[in-house]
């Protein structure tokens, strides 16, 4: 997990300083505040355009897809917060196999739910069939 935390701080660095080499060499002048307020915004519009054509795609399938989806980055997103706050608070190990095993917990017990669901939703289809076949009294 240390590893993983490393080489995505390496990586951001190396981008942070080519990125503000290039604003330099373009005579921009930037300060640190505005190289984060135009890289954020453009990669945020980016990353906004791309969910939204997608999650309007996934809309005409099914929103629990949409629901799983966001669900999963809020998880993702907790699961990288305990695991960097073990480390700092010293309450146990940043492994990244506790990281794997918090997201087969959450793919587990969703797994159930969509049965669970899926099971409910053929239940009522069912139900709406027969009901459909049944001459009216």
């Amino acid at each position: 997990m240390r590893e993983i935390i490393l080489l995505l701080a390496d990586v951001v660095n190396v981008w942070h300083d080519v990125i503000w080499k290039l604003t330099d060499m373009m005579g921009w002048e930037l300060t640190d505040k505005d190289l984060h307020f135009w890289v954020i915004g453009i990669l945020g519009i980016i990353g906004l355009i791309f969910v939204d054509l997608l999650f309007h795609a996934l809309a005409k399938w099914s929103i629990s897809v949409i629901s799983f989806l966001f669900t999963f980055a809020m998880v993702l997103v907790f699961v990288f917060a305990v695991e960097i706050q073990q480390k700092i608070m010293g309450s146990g190990n940043m492994e990244f196999a506790d990281a794997v095993a918090s997201l087969l917990g959450f793919f587990l017990f969703c797994g159930i739910y969509f049965v669970f669901l899926g099971i409910s939703r053929a239940i009522k289809r069912y139900r709406n069939h027969k009901n459909e076949d049944t001459p009216p009294a």
